[in-house]
């Protein structure tokens, strides 16, 4: 069943420094998406990356239209996920932004690859995912990008890098999985019996 798209009119509109410092509660995976072809190349770092389906292997991600990169995208209608480790947060800061770097810039110092599609995929990262865009959905600043999985570049576990609370976080797979395990698990037990 498809539902039709609604023309919400709310009464008033939620302040975007309140929806920000809401949304800072989520702790996301932090990515980046690469797109182009040869020297003709851009990316991003996003926290907005989802699994959409695992039959057919789908994702979703969301991408700024006032970014360098849309216009790549909607050119050669393919992507890179690249899921960044902690060792990686140079690269993260240098696909947000920081250093003002622009286009194949942002690729220096970094091992990549291509596989299927012909995007840039990062060597090293905890997995990274060769993506043609199936569909696009536009909605206000943003695109919906709905990615069919072509081929996917996995490394064994390690630090996994998020972003909670405006901070970058290192999360590691051995340490901090067994811990959260240990208290998560029985915190939830304990509630359940209540």
């Amino acid at each position: 069943m498809n539902f039709a798209v609604r023309n919400i009119k709310p009464d008033h509109d939620v302040p975007s420094t309140e929806f920000r410092g809401a949304m800072r509660a989520l702790a996301g995976g932090v990515s980046v998406i690469s797109v182009g072809r040869g020297k003709d190349i851009s990316g991003m770092t996003v926290t907005s990356v989802t699994s959409l389906s695992v039959e057919p292997a789908t994702l979703l991600v969301s991408v700024n239209r006032q970014s360098s990169s849309w216009p790549l995208l909607q050119r050669y209608g393919a992507f890179g996920v690249n899921i960044l480790t902690a060792e990686q947060l140079d690269l993260a800061e240098r696909f947000a932004g920081k250093g003002g770097l622009k286009g194949a810039e942002r690729f220096a110092g970094a091992q990549w690859v291509t596989r299927a599609t012909g995007v840039p995929l990062l060597v090293g990262s905890l997995a990274s995912i060769d993506c043609d865009v199936e569909e696009v959905i536009e909605r206000h600043s943003h695109a919906i990008i709905i990615g069919r999985v072509r081929d996917v570049i996995t490394s064994a576990p390690t630090t996994a890098l998020t972003y909670w609370d405006g901070q970058y976080v290192a999360i590691d797979h051995n340490e901090d999985a067994r811990t959260l395990a240990d208290v998560s698990v029985p915190a939830a037990r304990k509630l359940r019996e209540v």
